[in-house]
Protein backbone atom coordinates (compact mmCIF):
# COMPACT_ATOMS: atom_id res chain seq x y z
CA UNK A 1 0.00 0.00 0.00
CA UNK A 2 3.00 2.96 0.97
CA UNK A 3 3.96 2.10 -2.43
CA UNK A 4 0.35 3.19 -4.34
CA UNK A 5 0.43 5.95 -1.99
CA UNK A 6 4.19 6.97 -2.84
CA UNK A 7 3.29 6.49 -6.44
CA UNK A 8 0.70 8.43 -6.49
CA UNK A 9 1.82 11.75 -4.79
CA UNK A 10 4.45 11.65 -7.48
CA UNK A 11 2.91 11.26 -10.22
CA UNK A 12 0.45 14.40 -8.65
CA UNK A 13 3.69 16.63 -8.00
CA UNK A 14 5.09 15.75 -11.70
CA UNK A 15 1.86 16.44 -13.13
CA UNK A 16 1.94 19.84 -11.43
CA UNK A 17 5.49 20.24 -11.78
CA UNK A 18 4.49 20.53 -15.78
CA UNK A 19 2.22 22.80 -15.33
CA UNK A 20 4.42 25.28 -13.55
CA UNK A 21 7.10 24.72 -16.27
CA UNK A 22 4.80 24.59 -19.17
CA UNK A 23 1.59 26.41 -18.55
CA UNK A 24 1.92 29.81 -16.33
CA UNK A 25 1.19 32.10 -18.97
CA UNK A 26 -2.21 30.31 -20.30
CA UNK A 27 -2.98 29.96 -16.91
CA UNK A 28 -2.54 33.63 -16.52
CA UNK A 29 -3.76 34.59 -19.81
CA UNK A 30 -7.40 32.80 -19.04
CA UNK A 31 -7.67 34.06 -15.41
CA UNK A 32 -7.66 37.18 -16.64
CA UNK A 33 -9.96 36.75 -19.62
CA UNK A 34 -12.27 35.34 -16.69
CA UNK A 35 -11.79 38.10 -14.52
CA UNK A 36 -12.30 40.50 -17.83
CA UNK A 37 -16.17 38.41 -18.04
CA UNK A 38 -16.93 39.12 -14.24
CA UNK A 39 -16.53 42.85 -14.50
CA UNK A 40 -18.36 42.81 -17.65
CA UNK A 41 -21.07 41.73 -15.45
CA UNK A 42 -20.93 37.80 -17.59
CA UNK A 43 -22.00 34.56 -16.36
CA UNK A 44 -19.33 31.96 -16.24
CA UNK A 45 -20.88 28.66 -17.11
CA UNK A 46 -19.18 25.48 -16.21
CA UNK A 47 -19.66 21.82 -17.96
CA UNK A 48 -18.50 18.21 -17.65
CA UNK A 49 -19.39 14.74 -16.80
CA UNK A 50 -18.64 12.27 -13.91
CA UNK A 51 -15.54 14.11 -11.95
CA UNK A 52 -15.15 16.89 -13.90
CA UNK A 53 -18.80 17.45 -13.18
CA UNK A 54 -17.95 17.73 -9.81
CA UNK A 55 -15.16 20.33 -10.72
CA UNK A 56 -17.74 22.48 -12.79
CA UNK A 57 -19.80 22.39 -9.38
CA UNK A 58 -16.98 22.85 -7.25
CA UNK A 59 -15.46 25.56 -8.81
CA UNK A 60 -19.23 27.60 -9.83
CA UNK A 61 -19.59 27.13 -5.74
CA UNK A 62 -16.52 28.83 -4.64
CA UNK A 63 -17.56 31.54 -6.89
CA UNK A 64 -20.97 31.96 -6.44
CA UNK A 65 -20.67 31.74 -2.36
CA UNK A 66 -16.97 32.34 -0.89
CA UNK A 67 -13.07 31.23 -2.52
CA UNK A 68 -11.24 32.60 0.25
CA UNK A 69 -13.05 33.02 3.90
CA UNK A 70 -10.74 36.32 4.04
CA UNK A 71 -12.43 37.62 1.49
CA UNK A 72 -16.09 39.02 1.91
CA UNK A 73 -16.73 39.58 -1.52
CA UNK A 74 -20.00 39.82 -3.64
CA UNK A 75 -21.39 37.03 -5.28
CA UNK A 76 -19.65 36.32 -8.66
CA UNK A 77 -22.16 35.35 -11.26
CA UNK A 78 -21.42 31.25 -12.28
CA UNK A 79 -23.36 28.17 -12.33
CA UNK A 80 -22.69 24.33 -13.08
CA UNK A 81 -25.36 23.13 -16.32
CA UNK A 82 -24.65 19.55 -14.02
CA UNK A 83 -27.18 20.35 -11.25
CA UNK A 84 -30.19 19.70 -12.84
CA UNK A 85 -31.88 16.58 -12.20
CA UNK A 86 -34.92 17.44 -14.41
CA UNK A 87 -32.98 19.09 -17.21
CA UNK A 88 -30.49 16.57 -17.73
CA UNK A 89 -33.14 13.50 -17.34
CA UNK A 90 -35.55 14.98 -19.95
CA UNK A 91 -32.73 16.49 -21.87
CA UNK A 92 -31.42 12.74 -21.70
CA UNK A 93 -34.62 11.35 -23.03
CA UNK A 94 -35.48 13.89 -25.21
CA UNK A 95 -33.15 15.23 -27.39
CA UNK A 96 -29.97 12.95 -26.11
CA UNK A 97 -27.45 13.32 -23.77
CA UNK A 98 -25.32 14.61 -26.28
CA UNK A 99 -27.27 17.50 -26.04
CA UNK A 100 -27.84 18.37 -22.30
CA UNK A 101 -25.40 20.99 -21.55
CA UNK A 102 -26.07 22.21 -25.41
CA UNK A 103 -29.73 23.17 -24.67
CA UNK A 104 -29.02 25.39 -21.40
CA UNK A 105 -26.24 27.02 -23.05
CA UNK A 106 -29.02 27.92 -25.96
CA UNK A 107 -31.41 28.79 -23.28
CA UNK A 108 -29.52 30.88 -20.64
CA UNK A 109 -26.16 31.82 -22.63
CA UNK A 110 -25.79 35.40 -23.04
CA UNK A 111 -22.44 36.89 -25.62
CA UNK A 112 -20.86 38.58 -22.29
CA UNK A 113 -20.68 34.75 -20.91
CA UNK A 114 -17.84 32.19 -20.87
CA UNK A 115 -18.09 28.58 -20.87
CA UNK A 116 -15.98 26.61 -19.48
CA UNK A 117 -15.65 22.85 -20.40
CA UNK A 118 -14.16 20.11 -18.87
CA UNK A 119 -13.11 16.88 -20.00
CA UNK A 120 -9.99 14.86 -18.92
CA UNK A 121 -10.03 12.75 -22.13
CA UNK A 122 -11.01 15.67 -24.71
CA UNK A 123 -13.65 13.53 -26.27
CA UNK A 124 -17.04 14.22 -24.77
CA UNK A 125 -19.91 14.71 -26.61
CA UNK A 126 -21.99 16.85 -24.70
CA UNK A 127 -19.27 18.94 -23.73
CA UNK A 128 -18.26 19.58 -27.49
CA UNK A 129 -21.74 20.21 -28.41
CA UNK A 130 -21.89 22.98 -25.61
CA UNK A 131 -18.21 24.53 -27.12
CA UNK A 132 -20.25 25.12 -30.96
CA UNK A 133 -23.68 25.81 -29.06
CA UNK A 134 -21.80 28.79 -27.02
CA UNK A 135 -20.03 30.14 -30.19
CA UNK A 136 -23.44 30.24 -32.17
CA UNK A 137 -24.35 32.76 -29.09
CA UNK A 138 -20.30 34.74 -30.08
CA UNK A 139 -19.49 33.38 -26.06
CA UNK A 140 -16.00 32.77 -25.72
CA UNK A 141 -15.26 29.36 -24.64
CA UNK A 142 -12.60 27.61 -22.75
CA UNK A 143 -11.56 23.76 -22.37
CA UNK A 144 -9.49 22.29 -19.47
CA UNK A 145 -8.63 19.11 -20.58
CA UNK A 146 -6.30 16.35 -20.29
CA UNK A 147 -4.00 13.80 -22.65
CA UNK A 148 -3.77 15.41 -25.98
CA UNK A 149 -7.18 17.62 -25.92
CA UNK A 150 -9.17 15.39 -28.09
CA UNK A 151 -11.47 16.49 -30.41
CA UNK A 152 -12.00 19.43 -28.07
CA UNK A 153 -9.25 21.44 -28.56
CA UNK A 154 -9.91 21.51 -32.42
CA UNK A 155 -13.03 23.08 -31.60
CA UNK A 156 -12.96 25.15 -28.07
CA UNK A 157 -11.31 29.08 -28.41
CA UNK A 158 -8.95 28.35 -25.75
CA UNK A 159 -7.50 25.17 -24.42
CA UNK A 160 -5.78 24.10 -21.46
CA UNK A 161 -4.42 20.69 -21.67
CA UNK A 162 -2.90 18.96 -18.84
CA UNK A 163 -0.34 16.43 -20.43
CA UNK A 164 -1.12 13.14 -18.35
CA UNK A 165 -3.25 10.09 -19.48
CA UNK A 166 -3.99 9.26 -15.83
CA UNK A 167 -7.65 10.72 -15.26
CA UNK A 168 -7.27 11.09 -11.50
CA UNK A 169 -3.93 13.28 -11.90
CA UNK A 170 -5.60 15.22 -14.57
CA UNK A 171 -8.77 16.12 -12.66
CA UNK A 172 -6.49 16.84 -9.82
CA UNK A 173 -4.75 19.65 -12.02
CA UNK A 174 -7.68 21.02 -13.30
CA UNK A 175 -9.28 21.67 -9.58
CA UNK A 176 -6.06 23.42 -9.01
CA UNK A 177 -6.18 25.38 -11.88
CA UNK A 178 -9.90 26.47 -11.52
CA UNK A 179 -8.34 27.40 -7.97
CA UNK A 180 -6.18 30.08 -9.35
CA UNK A 181 -8.52 31.27 -12.03
CA UNK A 182 -10.98 32.04 -8.96
CA UNK A 183 -8.30 33.64 -7.20
CA UNK A 184 -7.13 35.92 -10.06
CA UNK A 185 -10.83 36.90 -10.34
CA UNK A 186 -10.79 38.06 -6.69
CA UNK A 187 -7.57 39.73 -7.19
CA UNK A 188 -8.87 41.97 -10.75
CA UNK A 189 -11.96 42.50 -9.18
CA UNK A 190 -12.28 42.74 -5.46
CA UNK A 191 -9.06 44.28 -4.38
CA UNK A 192 -10.98 46.44 -2.09
CA UNK A 193 -12.07 43.35 0.10
CA UNK A 194 -9.26 41.40 0.48
CA UNK A 195 -7.08 42.11 3.64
Amino acid sequence: MENIIINSLKESIETKEKLLATLIKPIEELGLLLAECVANGGKLLFCGNGGSAADAQHLAAELVVRFRSSVNRPAIAAMALTVDPSIMTAGGNDIGFDNVFARQVEAIGRKEDVLIGISTSGNSQNVLNAIHAAQEKSMKTIALLGGDGGEIIKSADHSLVVTSFTTARIQEAHITVGHIWCEIIEEVNFKEYIK
